[in-house]
Order: structure tokens, then sequence, then C-alpha cells
């Protein structure tokens, strides 16, 4: 039989053993596995049951509501474990699984009766002592119920350990079988290939060193018919071809001297070509290194390691041009080794001197062999540090070199032809990878300046757009507050028997009027900076506060109690604070928000905190809540315009408004807020150089002259408005026609013309429909150039146009702003008056 065949029966018989022990240990291995699910069930079980055992103990102690729930979580993650009857198939412990599932309806109806007892108990303690009996049985048995469950749990544990045991004994015995099957196996297949070839080679290993010796007469005469008896009867067969054509010594040292010259040389090309691979192969590693870098300074710390790693040297360094000067932008680690005068650290510059460097920038790979003897200070400097061979490669792309890559190494003549030529592919290759990542990063700069304007300007038409709808809305505002600002100033100025608190609650009103007026006027301004012409007067800030917790009282106070919730409003000011520079309803307004915010932060009540302190530099005033609070993402976007957390209810603009007044007063908001602990927001004003004076609380108004009799002409299309204006005037001795809308004022004052009874001054109001104020003044123009015509418009500063605040529609003489104040009508009628009189005259 042939050996070949004889070591593929061996082979077979290896095949199947293996295969029948890899069939055996998949069953053992399934049956441990099976079992160990079952155990890991049956631990479940007893956990489930203990933790029962402990609720139970637990409910009966605190009687909380969440032992409660808990208990009921845990008794149906119990249950679903019960009803899988997937793995506990045998008879007694199917058994042990019935009775659980059979005892824990009852063990959840004892609990259920324990809990009803204990309500029941709440409800009717008179019968406290029959209860408490009822009590005691029920517990008890609840207890035994979860007693009998843990043993019965427990036996099942017990049962699927033994389970567990007994399979992992079974696969003990099935691998230790199978190993002694497997290694008899093995050790007849060796048996049998040391007979069948071990012994017949040695006798042909022993017969090949005798015919070298040049015994040409020896023999195999081996008769066997299989591979080893062939190569005996051809070694015969060559031994007898040898003795037939023997030659001389001295042909056979001439053929073997040749052949192993040949040996050399070929030798020698297959270390060349080696060598090579091993360059390209290195260029290949190195070019997809420094391919993944995205920015320069990565891809020519990747190039100098890799270089000092793989090919090596014992220097390396990229200088980069800048300004006709060399700067190392890379220094390998060989850097640190050379002497302190002769090392170069990152950010050197070395000049361009006219040997080898100059080359170099101009596109040549330059090689130094030795530079032991140079007087050129670059290679000098290398030479002092033991460096005896440099290669200065160029870093170019788009036919412009931009840096310079210098390696050395400490022996001269360091270098051959193929690593000159690697150095300069190399040096190509990373010349294009730092010019993508240069075009690269111009690229993700250019990104981000288009993504932050295309931010800048949409957040700016979004702003603009709200500025003109604010606009629209302001009128209609203005119209609705002016007969309040009116009799309200007018009360507070006839009426001299109101009493302290009436007049104070007036002079609220009148605040609060004033700064709904600013905010109107200032509800288009959201989006831009703080005006040249915004005028700034001396502002306490310990009186705002004053007024602000009078002001929102009724948010803080009343509606929270109707509700039953409380929220005290303590004010904290500092004494002495020093007087800002501001516009003071603005200030004002920007604390009502923060007084608001806090309250809306504050659902179930609690302390709110208004308080002033000084820096020395700033004048700070602090609304502290003690609300939901904010994280850290909210705190970061709450000052954005549109940004809210109150769903529907919010506008997104209450922050936003505090914050833009912020900018036209020079301060800076600081909003400070952890979830669950409340907010504190900071509004810090700069002190003036020169400090001022603290304004009084209330400053009296000067009282403006009253013009002499006049009669006058008042058009608009709000009878509110029209009813309190009339009766402003007439009080103080003036005749007034009102007129409902533009058509009525222009017929009015052309009957007027012709009746010859004409007015001395007409109010218009701007926005009407049909014909607006505009029209008005231009027909009454056509008809009385001389009338004098005052356009009271509720539109504020949209009738001016942008960057002329002197400007004034045509055929108008002066604009008052809605809400009219009778001081502002009494001046302009005075002024009206006047220059009539000097026209007259």
């Amino acid at each position: 039989m042939k050996i070949i065949t004889r070591l593929k029966w061996a082979q077979w018989l290896c095949v199947i053993g293996v295969s029948l022990a890899v069939m055996l240990m998949l069953g053992a291995t399934r049956q441990v596995k099976q079992e160990l699910q079952r155990n890991q069930r049956a631990g479940e079980i007893v956990s489930a049951v203990v933790a029962l055992r402990y609720l139970s103990l637990e409910y009966a102690q605190s009687q909380e509501r969440r032992s409660y729930v808990q208990w009921q979580l845990r008794k149906d993650s119990m249950q679903s474990l019960l009803l899988r009857e997937d793995l506990f198939k045998e008879g007694e412990e199917n058994r042990l699984l019935r009775e659980l599932q059979d005892n824990l309806p009852l063990l959840a109806r004892h609990f259920s009766e324990l809990v009803l007892v204990r309500q029941e108990l709440r409800a009717t303690p008179e019968r406290g002592e029959v209860l408490h009996q009822l009590e005691a049985r029920l517990f008890g048995q609840l207890m035994a119920k979860t007693q009998d469950m843990i043993s019965d749990a427990e036996e099942l544990a017990r049962r699927s350990r033994e389970g567990v045991l007994k399979a992992q004994q079974n696969a003990s015995a099935v691998a230790a079988g199978l190993g002694l099957l497997l290694a008899l196996t093995v050790l007849g297949a060796l048996a049998l290939t040391i007979r069948s070839v071990a012994h017949p080679l040695e006798k042909l290993r022993r017969g090949a060193e005798m015919v070298g010796s040049g015994k040409l007469d020896f023999r195999m005469n081996m008769k066997t018919v299989d591979e080893v008896g062939d190569l005996a009867r051809a070694f015969d067969a060559m031994t007898e071809r040898l003795r037939a054509t023997t030659v001389s010594r001295d042909e056979l040292v001439h053929a073997n001297a040749a052949l192993h010259d040949e040996m050399e040389v070929r030798h020698s090309a297959e270390l060349k070509v080696q060598a090579q691979l091993g360059r390209l192969s290195l260029l290949h590693q190195m070019t997809r290194a420094i391919g993944e870098r995205q920015d320069l300074r990565s891809i020519l710390q990747v190039l100098v390691r890799n270089l000092e790693d793989q090919l090596p040297v014992d220097f390396a360094c990229v200088f980069l041009l800048q300004e006709g000067v060399l700067e190392a932008s890379c220094v390998g680690l060989g850097n640190a080794l050379l002497p302190g005068d002769a090392a170069l650290k990152e950010g050197a510059q070395v000049s361009i001197d006219n040997n080898g460097l100059s080359r170099c920038v101009k596109g040549q790979l330059v090689y130094e062999p030795d530079i032991g003897g140079s007087e050129f200070p670059f290679p000098h400097r290398l030479s002092r540090g033991g460096l005896e061979s440099l290669v200065l490669a160029p870093l170019q792309a788009e036919s412009v070199v931009f840096g310079v890559l210098a390696v050395a190494r400490v022996i001269p003549n360091g270098f051959t032809s193929g690593e000159c030529e690697f150095l300069r592919q190399l040096s190509e290759h990373a010349a294009l990878a730092a010019r993508q990542a240069q075009l690269y990063g111009a690229l993700q700069q250019a990104y981000h300046t288009l993504h932050a304007t295309q931010q800048s300007v949409t957040r700016e038409e979004r702003l603009r757009a709200l500025g003109q709808m604010a606009s629209g809305i302001a009128h209609d505002i203005n119209n609705a507050i002016s007969p309040v600002a009116l009799y309200t100033e007018t009360l507070l100025e006839t009426e001299e028997g109101l009493s302290a608190s009436g007049r104070n609650n007036l002079q609220v009103i009148a605040r609060a009027i004033d700064d709904v007026a600013a905010t109107v006027a200032r509800m288009r301004e959201l989006y831009r900076r703080r005006e040249p012409q915004m005028e700034l007067s001396s502002v306490s800030l310990n009186v705002l506060a004053q007024q602000v917790a009078d002001l929102t009282r009724a948010r803080w106070s009343d509606m929270p109690q109707q509700r039953g919730v409380v929220i005290s409003l303590k004010l904290e000011l500092a004494p002495g604070l020093p007087a800002v520079m501001g516009a003071e309803s603005e200030i004002r307004e920007a604390l009502t928000n923060l007084v608001f915010n806090a309250v809306d932060a504050m659902p179930e009540g609690g302390p709110l905190i208004l308080r002033t302190r000084s820096t020395g530099e700033h004048a700070i005033v602090e609304v502290v809540d003690s609300g939901v609070g904010m994280d850290e993402s909210t705190r970061r976007h709450c000052l954005d315009p549109f940004f809210t957390t109150k769903g529907e209810r919010g506008s997104g603009l209450g922050l936003a408004t505090v914050n833009s007044m912020a900018e036209r007063h020079s301060a800076v908001v600081q909003v400070e807020s952890m979830l669950g602990r409340g907010t504190t927001v900071s509004l810090a004003f700069p002190l003036p150089q020169a400090q001022h004076a603290m304004p009084p609380l209330e400053a009296p108004a000067t009282t403006v002259a009253v013009a002499e009799p006049m009669r006058l002409l008042v058009i608009d299309d709000d009878p509110a408005v029209l009813t309190s204006m009339s009766t402003i005037l007439q009080r103080d001795g003036h005749t007034v026609v009102a007129a409902n809308g533009g058509a009525a004022g222009i017929e009015q004052f052309r009957l007027s013309q012709e009746s010859s009874q004409p007015f001395d001054a007409v109010f218009s109001d701007l926005g009407m429909p049909h014909v607006d104020g505009r029209k008005v003044a231009a027909c009454i123009k056509e008809m009385s150039p001389t009338t004098p015509v005052v356009l009271v418009t509720g539109w504020g500063q949209r009738l001016i146009p942008e960057g002329d605040v002197d400007a004034k529609p045509a055929s108008v003489d002066e604009v008052l702003s809605k809400p009219p104040r009778v001081r502002e009508l009494r001046e302009v009628l005075l002024k009206v008056q006047k220059v009539g009189y000097s026209s007259a005259s």
C-alpha cells in the first residue's frame, strides 16, 4: 500500500474522530446550557418570593404608597415567571411550579385584605382593637404563605442545581472519553508513519552520505512498492549514472565557483528588489497615513514620526517657507538627542544659504553625503550635533515650493540612491496632502463664515419682521391707553380731595401707562442697538425696585393667592446705592418682565427676592426666584429671541427684550440657574465717573400754562380717544368740535370755513379708515394754509423717516405720540398760539 494512501486513511480516521467528538460535546453543552437556564429561572423565582416577603414587611412597617406599588409590580413580574413552563417539565419540578402558581393568588389576596384593613383602620379608628387583631392574623398568614413559597422555590432551585451538576459531570465524562479516543488515533497514525517512512528514510540518508563521500558502489536494494521504495530505486539508478559520467575534481571546483558567483549576483539583485519593494510599501503606508489627516500640523507630524521609525533616520524636520525664511514647523524626536547648541526648536528660523537650501527651495532634491566640512550655517549646525549625511527634499505643490523636508544620519554616505528617490516621492505626496489640508481648512473656514452669516441674516430678518408687526400692534395699544393716560393725569392735577392712598394708586397707574407707552415705542427696536439720541437720566435702582414691587403686586401676590399659592417678595436694597445713567421706563419694564418670569417659574410658590448691590464699578439689581430652574442648554439660549420654555403661552421675547435693554445701556445680563434650585438674573449697570444724586421718589412736574381759549377741531375714529381728548381740552376752556373719522373731519372744517367760524387748530389721528391723517392734513392746508394741523399718532416712529428725527409729513405742523399727555397738549397749543400771533403781526 502506498504511503500516501496510509496517511489518507489516518487523516479520515482523525476527521471522523474529531467530528464525533464535536457532536458529543455540542450535545453535552446544550444539556448544560438548558440546566443553567433552569437554574437561573429558579433563582429568579426565589428572588421574587423573597422580595415579596421583604416588601410585605416594609409595607407593614411604613405603610408607604411606594411599598404597595413595588409589591404589586414584583407580584406581576413573578406571575409572568411562573407562567413560563417551558423549562420545568419533570414531575416533581412541575408540581412545585404548580404550587407556586396556586399560592401566588392567595398571597395577593392576603396582601389586598391587609391593605383594606389598613385603610379601614385609618377610616374608623374606634375599631382599632379588632382591626389590629385582624391585621396581625392577616400578616401572619401572609408571612406563612411567603415562607411556604420560599421553601417551594428553594426546592425548585436545589433540583435545578442538581441537574446542572449532573449535566456538567456528563460533559466531563464525554470530554475525557473523546480525548482518550483522539489520543489513541493520533498515536496509531504516528506509529504507522514512523514504521513506513522514518526507517527507510534513515537508510536513504546514510546512503546519500556514502555516495557523497565518493563510494559510488553503494546500493539501497529495497523491494518495497511504496514511495520510499521508488525513491531508493531512483537513488540506485542515479549512483549508476554517476559512475558512468564522473568528471575531474578541477572541473567541479570551477563549475562550483561560477555557480557561486552567479548566486551572489542573483542574491544582490534580490536584495535590491526587496529593498525597493520595502520602500514602495513604506511609501504606500506613509501616504495612506498622511491622507487620513485633514490638518497641516498632523500631516507633518505623521511624516516626521514615520520617517524616524520606518526608514529609519537619526534626524527629521519639516521647514515651512515664511517670507523668504525657513521656519521649523515640526521637529522629530531625534532632535532631542542633539547637543544644546545644535538642537532645533519648533518655530526656530533658518536662513537660506547659497548651497543646498537655496537649490532645494527652487525645487531640487539635494543630497550631501558628508557635511562634516561644510561652512554653511545649517549643515554646520547639524554637523556639530554628530550628523554626517543630509538629504533636503522640497515640498512643492502647483510649482510652488512652500517648505523643505530635511533628514540626516550620523554616518557619512548614509543614504542610497533608492532612499533619495523614496524621499523625493514621499515629499511630493506630503506636499500634495498638505496643500489639500490647506484647501480643506480654507473651505471649512468659508463654510463656517457662510453659516454664521446666514444665521445672522435670518435672525435680523425675523427681528425686522417682528418690529414691523409690533408697529401695527402699537397703534391699537396706544389708542386703548390714551383715555386712561389723559383721565389719570387730569385727576392727579384737578382732584384735590384725593386720599394719599388714592393719589399713590393713580401715580402707580400713570407710571405704568408711561412704561407701556415706552414699551410700545420700542417694540420695533428689539433688533437695533441703542440709538445715539436716546435720552439718559440719573436713575436710582432702589427706587425702581420699590416701584416694580408695587406695580407687580397683583401678579406675585393677589393672583397666586386665588390658586392657594403664596409667593413672598422680599426687597434687599443696598443703602446708599449710587445712581446709574439710563432710561427709567426701560429699566422698570425689564425688571417687571423678570419678576413676571420668576412668578411663572414658581407654580408652587416660595420666596422671591429683589436685591440691589454695588461692586464699585457696577450697580447690580438681581431677581432671585426659588422656582423650577433651567438646565444648562436652556440657560445658554434663554436670551435668544423667540426662545421660550412656556409652550404656546410664551412668545420668547421677554428675556430678549431685557437683553436688548441691557445692550442699549451698556449693561451686562447674567443668568445663573439649576434645575430644581431656582434662577438668579443679574443686571449690572456701569456707574458713571461722576456720581449723580439720588432722585426723589416722586418729582413734581412743572406746571404748564394754559393757552388762551381757542376753537379746536378733534378728528379720530376711536370714540374713547375722541371723547377723552375733547373733555380734556374743554376743561382748559377751549371750544372743541369732535369729528368721527377723516371724511367727517374734512367736511366739518369746510362748513366752519363757510360759516365764518374757522378753527384755530386741528388735531387729527393718523391711522383712520378710508381717509387717514395725511389726507386730512393735505385737505385742510388746501382750504386754509395758515391753520395749524397737529397729528396725533399711535404708530410711534414709523411716521418719521429712518435717520431723520426732525422730519415731519407734509402739511403737518406738529406730531404728538399716543397716548398724549395733558402737558404735551398744552405745550403744543401754546406753541401754535405763539406762531399764530407772530404771523398775524
